[in-house]
């Protein structure tokens, strides 16, 4: 067995695991621990690949609002192409070509199982590491399969499966609305699954606005995508190939495959937080300097500890919590509530702070300004049928933005205007002096701020 110390030690390498240790990396000696990928969920299973798969038809409709290049679009998505392009851009799932990143920083990765073996130390095969400083956790998260009776014995598919499939499956059962739900069931339907949507709730997306939860039916519905809202699994069987999803009232669905996408559970069985008097339930609490409560060594990074499930939260928190253990006075403000996502359904969703709801419901005096998305020159670009909405949620007391929601093809790329304007809390007479560059979808800026009274 051998011992290494090092100022901070990092125990996952996603994404925010990653940036943790490129922050302490600059001045600190640091070291990563990882016993799959570099580059964590978001590089392979999650975030690149769903886009990739998604991004093809999203090109082809853009394409075919176009008239003159309308006429260009002469046969079907290329499905054998589009999924080689993922591979291409998973690595064929090899993380060699993140190592010089950490090479090039000086950060040695330790490859295995690390476990905690008390007060700032690390165990990872024969190796036992300690910390002079700090232990970073940022081990992330898995889905979760929730205890329906026959599922688990059904090879349901998580993320990982559904993103990595190497043929399209003929029809494809969704248990789930949120945001994988969504976007899962959108790609393949491109490709050519049938596919089946089950949400338990009334309505899919369930935490944006309603007009985008609607917006985004609608378009799966466009898509050929059936959907069963109020539909709740009671049991689930696999026979001769085919899957059987039954749903309370006696109705039931059938698959080739099933995807479970009801949410995420945080990675923390057997990373040793018992050796230090954590039990392992649930997420990991921190504060707002990303300690765990109670700890002045240990820090929860990312996915684990529940703040906000999103690859750029999460190294958000990363570079806060990095901070703090170079010693510098930080703290992370703006991951909760509301941090800046993007949903790429077609229409997309991107939205950043609260919704009307929320901020009534968190007693803000919030009064909503709506806009169509394509209702301004710029969207003319985009084809025709590029509509959407868009939403500006003011505190009135303030006269500030504390949120904005944007649908409709390519909004995404509006989301940063409006993730500056909440977080900076920009007052809406100097925001009216930012002026938008015609002739561009930012003009809706404008005629937002104009619809207001401005």
């Amino acid at each position: 067995m051998s011992e290494r110390t090092f100022d901070v030690i990092v125990l996952g390498a996603g994404a925010p695991g990653e940036e943790c240790a490129g922050r302490t990396a600059d001045g600190l000696e640091t070291a990563m621990v990882e016993n799959h990928l570099v580059g964590g969920e978001c590089s392979y299973y999650a975030c690149m690949p769903s886009k990739a798969l998604l991004r093809p038809a999203e090109a082809v409709a853009e394409t075919e609002r176009i008239p003159g290049a309308k006429e260009a679009v002469t046969g079907d998505l290329d499905t054998a192409a589009v999924l080689a392009r993922r591979d291409q851009i998973i690595h064929d799932l090899d993380d060699s070509g993140q190592l010089p990143w950490l090479e090039d920083r000086g950060i040695p990765l330790f490859r295995g199982h690390g476990r905690l073996d008390g007060e700032r130390r690390v165990r990872v095969g024969d190796d036992l590491l300690e910390a002079r400083r700090a232990v970073v956790i940022a081990t992330g998260s898995a889905a979760a399969v929730p205890p329906i009776d026959g599922l688990a014995d059904a090879s349901p598919w998580t993320n990982r499966e559904v993103t990595t499939a190497k043929e399209v499956p003929g029809r494809l059962l969704v248990l789930g609305g949120g945001v994988v739900g969504v976007e899962m069931a959108q790609a393949w339907a491109t490709l050519g699954s049938e596919v089946t949507l089950v949400e338990a709730e009334s309505a899919l997306i369930q935490n944006y606005e309603p007009f985008a939860r609607e917006q985004v039916a609608d378009g799966l519905r466009d898509a050929g995508v059936d959907i069963r809202t109020d539909a709740r699994a009671s049991a689930v069987r696999r026979e001769d190939g085919t899957v059987t999803l039954e749903l309370e009232g006696g109705d039931s669905v059938t698959g080739d495959e099933l995807l479970v996408a009801v949410g995420r559970k945080p990675r923390t069985d057997d990373i040793g937080l018992d050796t230090v008097g954590i039990e392992p339930d649930g997420y990991l609490e921190v504060d707002d300097r990303l300690r765990v409560n109670g700890f002045d060594w240990l820090y929860a990074v990312g996915d684990v500890n529940g703040r906000a499930l999103l690859t750029h939260a999460g190294k958000y928190q990363a570079r806060i919590a990095g901070d703090v253990i170079r010693g510098h006075d930080a703290t992370a403000t703006s991951d909760v509530p509301g941090p800046p996502q993007v949903v790429f359904t077609d229409p997309q969703v991107a939205a950043v702070g609260h919704t009307l709801e929320s901020a009534r419901d968190a007693g803000i005096d919030a009064r909503e300004v709506d806009w169509p998305t394509g209702s301004v020159a710029g969207s003319s670009f985009y084809g025709r049928g590029a509509d959407g909405t868009a939403r500006l949620v003011v505190d009135e007391a303030r006269q500030v933005l504390v949120g904005a929601t944007f649908t409709g093809p390519d909004v995404g790329e509006l989301l940063h205007a409006a993730t500056i304007a909440v977080v900076g809390e920009v007052p809406l007479e100097r925001l009216w002096h930012a002026i938008p560059s015609f002739p561009t979808r930012s003009e809706v800026w404008l005629r937002l701020l104009q619809a207001y009274g401005l």
